[in-house]
């Protein structure tokens, strides 16, 4: 049986090409969506300028099972005591702020931000001395050569440095170098008691030098043992993450979008494998009953069928790690471009994901074999020659609880998405798996589907389509396992491509719309060097034609409740104008109390946290910091923007730079552009100031809400495009299939015209018949999306994109139908039906 598989694999080229394209590209899709989840799980990042350090001790970054946002400082005292531990040689305290050098009263024009450092970390880059020495006293700083270039800086010259939204005066005592190829952000370096206190007292990370000797890994046991719960003890390709605060919160993002994603794209493969391999058994049904009929039995097509399976699905897997890799490599780099993880992330993709796809692929051509091969290994070769000529059985017990177990899962997370799911990031993740659930359970009853619809369809394709239409509707009738064979396909495409892009293009819109309405501001102030000295508020208030102005500040956190700790969103405003700048409409408390350790918040959250004005919020904010503000104010909901509002000189604090990086401005009424330019003026005397009007707020918004659509798309489009190419592979291989009977068609009288007329109705079946279920099947998810997002059954969004993807599926079908078949008809009839 081996020799024989072997031997007919070439007379079945194109069954072979089909079967063998949906196996390497499933097996490159799921890998490649593996490796982007074993990135999200392990989120190392290689170190940068703590590189020299093989241990650091850094701040938990973690709150429960959640991820913090900010940078979670340390007891600069902890770093004596890890100098303590055995087998220390030193411990290096860090820390890191933003420190923005200024040349002609202008922040320097740099690839990337500037931070201050102690002198003492230096080594860990590590930066030596080029020219000058080493800061000695609170005023010199040391510049790295590229950043004294650009200011002009030499020993002995002065420049002014922006800390904490304050401009320093500090003289170049020395121009410093780093070695290695790594490329750390530009830094300045202060005496270390100068820097800890420009960072407020406390200190970033620790970094641990092992004594001679001393292996890493024994160190860091041991410092653990010191530390407890204090810190956490980073090594290997984790130490990055001490550089990176915050870059966990993006693994659940990364987590959940593979996992989405890569759950859907598992059974779309399996689905495409199974269907394109099944469609090449139906095709050879023929040859196995003249292989009964000459004295084989079941076991050996079984194992024929088997074997031919397992050469297709090692030769494709093999060819398809590289591909999945790159892949992978292709989606990490998507995700790294648009802000979702920080480029400093190590792609890993391992054994497991490649493993992973191999099982997939392998699994799914395995079942194929079994459900498929089986009739045909099992029939007597009579009955099998006779159903080989008819090719109308398709029903079955499994196969209808199969198509049951899809549907029923896909209205399950329809219906959940509609009445359980609450709108969050995790809203996607039961709202997109039920198309692609539904779409599988109607392609597995596509035959009965098709059938019935092509009789609703059989009135006005006679009244509309003459001959041509006689003759398609007739094919449709006695081969319509054939014709759902193409259409299921589509179905996944329409289904998959709609619902996706329609739930994406509902999620701008209705973040744009909310976000616009809910801010009053006019104008808008910018700090580019790490945030506003809390007295620029008041120069700003006591500009003339300003009505009002309130800091503004936006971070994470989580609400502590007796059923686990739950993500916040948080914002920092002032209470002198945040009723201005604002849309918050008090139903209980006032605004005015937004002051010290106080919340204000929506009455839906309020509910959902059990509390009332007046009583305490217990709080983790997002370094960490535990809180219990009072409750000032409660709002009316606005369900797209669930924030928990706090003073800015609460909240900031806790965020990365420690300051309010905007200033929302409301005019006064009848200030006309004067306003504007007296505060452009302002804008110009304070270092890194830009201003815009508030439409500038609505659009970095949009920006954080497009972080995820470019991986969105990709990760659609490779979908989408492996649909495509299924039914490309479905329709040529079915065409091809056909030739002797469009031979025998031209034999009989029938013209080239009159048959490729009867394939272009044949595809307009196929086409409405596909979109009418692909478009049912995408309601599982617009629908319970939008009512969630908007409260509307419809979605937001073009009607352009609907017709798009009906189009593209309607070209893609005749494309693999009409051309394969021009071409074939190009032969003499009587050859065409000789070589069948």
């Amino acid at each position: 049986m081996w020799r024989l598989a072997l031997r007919t694999l070439k007379f079945r080229r194109t069954s072979f090409v089909a079967t063998f394209l949906a196996m390497f590209l499933g097996a490159a899709i799921v890998i490649g969506c593996g490796g982007l989840m074993e990135t999200g799980v392990r989120m190392a990042a290689a170190p940068q300028r703590l590189r020299e350090a093989p241990v650091v001790v850094t701040g938990e970054q973690t709150y429960d099972s959640g991820a913090l946002t900010e940078r979670h400082r340390i007891d600069a005292r902890l770093a004596g005591e890890v100098a303590r531990v055995h087998g220390v040689r030193a411990a290096v305290p860090d820390v890191s702020f933003p420190a923005t050098v200024l040349k002609d009263g202008k922040p320097l024009t740099e690839k990337s931000a500037s931070y201050g450092h102690g002198w003492a970390s230096a080594r860990l880059t590590p930066y030596t001395l080029a020219a000058g020495k080493t800061p000695v006293t609170g005023g010199e700083a040391v510049l790295d050569a590229g950043l004294a270039r650009r200011a002009g800086a030499r020993p002995g010259s002065s420049v002014d440095i922006v800390v904490r939204g304050t401009v320093h005066r500090f003289r170049v005592s020395g121009i410093a170098e780093q070695r290695g190829d790594h490329n750390p952000d530009a830094a300045v370096f202060l005496t270390d008691d100068r820097a800890r206190d420009l960072a407020g007292g406390r200190i970033d990370s620790v970094a641990v030098l092992p004594a001679p000797g001393t292996s890493a890994a024994a160190v860091a046991d041991a410092v653990r043992a010191e530390v407890g719960d204090r810190a956490e003890v980073l090594t290997g390709e984790r130490r990055g993450l001490a550089e990176l605060p915050g870059t966990l919160s993006s693994r659940r993002t990364v987590v959940i979008l593979s996992a989405v994603f890569g759950s859907s794209v598992v059974l779309i493969v399996m689905f495409g494998v199974a269907s394109t391999l099944g469609l090449s058994l139906q095709q050879r049904a023929r040859e196995m009953a003249l292989l009964r009929a000459v004295g084989s039995t079941p076991k050996q097509l079984r194992r024929m069928i088997l074997t031919e399976t397992a050469v297709l699905s090692v030769a494709s897997v093999l060819l398809a790690l590289a591909p999945g890799y790159a892949i992978g490599r292709l989606l990490f780099k998507v995700l790294t471009s648009s802000g979702v993880v920080a480029p400093a992330i190590v792609y890993h993709a391992g054994p497991v994901p490649m493993a992973v796809g191999a099982a997939v692929t392998v699994l799914a051509a395995a079942g194929a074999t079994r459900f498929a091969g089986r009739r045909a290994a099992r029939t007597e070769p009579v009955a099998a020659l006779a159903e080989s000529a008819a090719g109308t059985r398709w029903f079955s017990l499994p196969r209808l609880l199969l198509a049951l177990f899809f549907l029923a899962n896909g209205i399950g997370l329809a219906i959940a998405t509609a009445t359980v799911m609450e709108d969050g990031p995790t809203l996607a993740s039961t709202a997109g798996p039920a198309s692609v659930l539904f779409c599988v359970g109607l392609a597995l009853l596509a035959p009965g589907l098709t059938k019935a619809l092509v009789a609703l369809l059989r009135p006005p394709v006679r009244a509309l389509s003459g001959l041509s239409g006689q003759l398609a509707l007739r094919n449709a009738a006695t081969a319509h396992v054939r014709m759902a064979g193409a259409v299921a396909p589509i179905v996944l495409l329409i289904g998959i491509a709609t619902g996706t892009l329609y739930m994406q293009s509902t999620e701008d819109h209705v973040s744009r719309t909310s976000y616009d309405r809910n801010i009053l501001a006019d104008y808008v102030l910018d700090s580019s060097t790490g945030g506003f000295a809390p007295g620029v508020v008041a120069t700003v208030r006591a500009t003339p034609g300003v009505a009002a102005a309130s800091e503004f500040v936006t971070s994470r956190g989580f609400v502590d409740r007796p059923g686990g700790p739950a993500d916040a969103d948080l914002r920092g405003v002032s209470a002198e104008g945040v009723r201005q700048s604002l849309d918050l409409p008090v139903v209980a408390g006032s605004l005015d109390g937004l002051r010290g350790d106080t919340v204000a918040l929506s009455e839906k959250k309020a509910r959902e946290y059990g509390v009332r004005v007046g009583d305490r919020l217990p709080l983790h904010l997002g370094d960490g910091t535990a809180l219990r503000p009072t409750v000032v104010a409660l709002y009316t909901d606005n369900p797209k923007q669930q924030y928990l509002t706090l003073p800015a000189a609460t909240l900031a604090p806790h965020t990365g730079d420690g300051l309010p990086h905007q200033i929302l401005v409301r005019a006064a009424s009848g200030a006309g552009t004067e306003v504007h330019d007296r505060l452009a003026a302002l804008a110009a005397r304070v270092p890194g100031t830009e201003l815009d009007d508030s439409s500038s707020l609505a659009g970095r918004n949009n920006q954080i809400q497009q972080i995820l659509v470019s991986a969105n798309y990709t990760i659609v489009a490779m979908i989408v495009g492996y649909a495509a190419i299924t039914v490309v592979n479905t329709l040529v291989s079915v065409t091809r299939k056909r030739r002797a009977e469009f031979g025998l068609q031209r034999l009989t009288g029938a013209t080239r015209a009159q048959v490729i007329g009867m394939l272009t109705v044949e595809g307009v079946l196929i086409g409405v018949v596909a979109t009418v279920l692909g478009t049912l099947a995408s309601a599982t998810t617009i629908v319970p999306y939008s009512l969630v997002k908007s409260g509307s059954y419809l979605p937001s969004g073009s009607p352009g994109i609907y017709l798009a993807i009906v189009g593209g599926s309607l070209l893609l079908v005749f494309g693999a139908t009409l051309l394969p078949s021009w071409r074939g008809m190009r032969s003499p009839a009587v050859d065409t039906v000789k070589a069948a």
